[in-house]
């Protein structure tokens, strides 16, 4: 069954609304996670979804969801598909968003054309995908597969010091009218609609993206200590230099690390420089590491390397490591794919299967039922910038593959080869 397809002017319009909220000067977007921002976006999206009869609902982690009910209601797992809200200080209109909405879009589609539905389906906005704010990124779904404690995650603090748990506590009292569960529930399947946030699809002039996969991701926060002097009197061969030292091991590892092979992913991307004084010998310099991999066992043997290069190579400061993320490579539901391209393939879409460089709450929700992606175009391939755009005939084109796949999933008793995976047999009511 192919239904004839979502409103794509209505989808964009929303799109554009909705990145008028926290817009940069540059046409961008600031809204992260747990901002004041962030509460407007949710109560849009629980405005526009009450015209179809779709039910709010959030969970003790910040995540939302909008759901239209089924037949079976509460009986047969749900199916879920979205992404987040929230943003980059200066991200992009369509990073995250597009999923959220692109989902809010196939439940009125299904609303107006699909009446009767063997269960429910579920839009989400996950809580803190990006990470901007509170790091690492992808609590909310971590907090609802049960791959990080919530009570762990409330203790993160951002840059001002507020903490996860006071910002979430002040957004869900924001919506103490909307009704509230813990974490976690059974699902049927999860799909995420995403831009690609590469060139793959653009440069070959492809409209639909079949992920296969997600590669390896690990994170690390590094300290060098050295000693505080006086710029002016403390002589070079005396001086524990943290920011020098620093500048050594991040040549060495661009180096040895970055350089491994054509596949790895090595970024710095965030540096604290203590006192940063301009007449003061730097005490403490702290930075992150972001180091990527497809093949999980280069991924481990790069870490390792990594960790024994600062050590060895940071006298005569000393250096801390701390590991944020560990999440290896990661298989997409083979039969979900097959949905995907199908839907592709029926309506038009010139496609191709492609891994995923860039990590997404997909990840952590193939550990809990199949899960799928389904990627459009982005222009250039960039992305986390204010001027990351997807055109709007790809837009709708993705929503309509998504819709076409939720159909399916609808139709079929039992998708054949859909795998069986959930951790969590929790039933939603």
């Amino acid at each position: 069954m192919t239904l004839p397809g979502v409103e794509g002017g209505r989808l964009w319009r929303r799109l554009m609304e909705m990145a008028e909220i926290g817009a940069t000067p540059g046409g961008g977007v600031d809204r992260q996670a747990l901002s004041e921002e962030e509460w407007h976006a949710w109560r849009k999206l629980i405005d526009w979804a009450a015209e179809s009869g779709v039910q709010p609902f959030i969970d003790d982690a910040g995540n939302l969801f909008l759901r239209l009910r089924g037949e079976a209601g509460g009986e047969l797992a749900p199916i879920l598909i979205g992404s987040h809200l929230d943003s980059q200080p200066r991200g992009g209109r369509f990073d995250g968003v597009y999923g959220v909405l692109a989902a809010v879009e196939v439940l009125e589609t299904l609303s107006s054309q699909m009446p009767k539905r063997s269960r429910d389906v579920i839009a989400v906005a996950w809580m803190n995908e990006e990470g901007s704010r509170f790091a690492p990124g992808m609590m909310g779904s971590e907090a609802f597969v049960g791959a990080r404690g919530l009570e762990e995650i409330r203790q993160v603090r951002d840059a001002t010091g507020i903490s996860v748990g006071a910002a979430l506590d002040e957004q869900l009292a924001a919506f103490s009218d909307v009704p509230r569960i813990a974490p976690g529930f059974a699902v049927h399947a999860y799909v995420e609609p995403h831009i690609e946030q590469g060139p793959l699809l653009e440069r070959e002039r492809l409209t639909i993206g079949t992920v296969t996969g997600i590669q390896g991701k690990r994170t690390y926060r590094i300290s060098v200590l050295g000693e505080q002097g006086h710029a002016g009197t403390q002589v070079m061969r005396e001086r524990r230099d943290a920011l020098a030292v620093f500048t050594r091991l991040a040549s060495l590892l661009h180096e040895e690390i970055g350089g491994y092979d054509a596949e790895v992913k090595f970024t710095i991307g965030w540096i604290l420089v203590e006192p940063n004084a301009p007449s003061v010998v730097p005490e403490r310099v702290t930075f992150s590491i972001d180091l990527r991999h497809p093949c999980n066992r280069t991924l481990a043997l790069l870490g390792a390397r990594l960790v024994a290069l600062m050590k060895d190579a940071a006298s005569p400061c000393a250096v801390s490591v701390e590991p944020l993320v560990d999440a290896p490579s990661n298989v997409f539901d083979p039969a979900l794919q097959q949905l995907i391209a199908a839907s592709a393939a029926r309506r038009g879409y010139p496609s191709t299967c492609l891994l995923s460089a860039a990590g997404h709450d997909a990840r952590h929700l193939a550990k809990h039922c199949p899960a799928a992606m389904i990627f459009i175009p982005c222009r250039d391939g960039v992305s986390h910038a204010e001027h990351e755009w997807a055109e709007p005939e790809h837009v709708t084109a993705g929503a309509n593959v998504l819709l076409d796949t939720v159909v399916a999933l609808l139709t079929s008793p039992e998708v054949a080869g859909l795998s069986n995976v959930t951790a969590n047999p929790r039933s939603l009511s």
